[in-house]
């Protein structure tokens, strides 16, 4: 049985991401400068961005596993643990970058939210993955709720491309992207630049180590039910005995 605890390997992830965690933390609050324009309130960024880049990563994650799922042949439910894995610690990261650019629109718009094209996707894509993750959890077996799950992932990722091009199709309030967009004037101090992309490196790792973690738990539950149906079907023939 696997150990609650991890592997060596992940246990010293563990440990290098809570250290460039704990880097970001005080490069964000301490170290980078304010913005010339909104002052403190950038920050929120250090977190805000390498969240909603963390949820796109564990989608994208969650489609290729159930499509190396749909179309390998021995269809091993590693890669369904995995995608679900994948999924559930997305919608979390996708709640991170609700909230906090919430607060962001507070401080910035006056507002919590407002039905912009950016915000309205963003929260329809939770929506459809929160959707997904009760479709995992309807009854059946291990490979109905595979392959079911695995036809809506490939469906709901291509939602992606249109809540981060959204911002371009339609006029929102919400800006574009700078560091990525080749025509933006990015005019970001070294330090802000450098906390942004050590944000972004942390989160990603924190997924890996989630990630690793959250799928060795679906694969105990899994084995437990299995056991849990095995009993079942002995002591349904054990009724069957007695009663003949």
């Amino acid at each position: 049985m696997a150990s609650s605890t991890g592997t060596p390997a992940t246990r010293r992830l563990g440990v290098v991401v809570i250290a460039m965690l704990a880097t970001l933390a005080m490069c964000g609050l301490w170290f980078s400068s304010e913005d010339v324009v909104q002052g403190s309130t950038v920050r929120i960024m250090y977190v805000h961005v390498p969240s909603i880049w963390t949820a796109y990563i564990a989608f994208g994650v969650t489609a290729l596993c159930s499509a190396v799922y749909l179309t390998g042949k021995n269809r091993s439910l590693a890669w369904d643990r995995v995608a679900g894995a994948s999924g559930e610690i997305g919608v979390l990261f996708v709640a991170v970058s609700l909230v906090t650019g919430s607060m962001w629109g507070r401080l910035t718009w006056g507002t919590y939210w407002v039905w912009d094209a950016r915000l309205t996707s963003t929260a329809f894509l939770f929506i459809t993955y929160i959707g997904y993750l009760a479709v995992r959890r309807l009854g059946g077996t291990h490979r109905q709720r595979a392959r079911r799950s695995s036809v809506l992932a490939l469906l709901a990722v291509l939602e992606i491309p249109l809540v981060h091009f959204s911002v371009v199709v339609w006029r929102s309030l919400h800006q574009e992207a700078t560091v990525a967009n080749p025509n933006a004037k990015v005019e970001l101090d070294g330090l802000m630049l450098f906390s942004l992309f050590l944000g972004l490196f942390a989160f990603t790792l924190l997924f890996v180590w989630l990630v690793l973690h959250r799928q060795r738990t679906l694969m105990l539950e899994d084995a437990f039910a299995d056991r849990g149906l095995d009993a079942a079907i002995v002591a349904r023939h054990k009724e069957a005995e007695a009663s003949s």
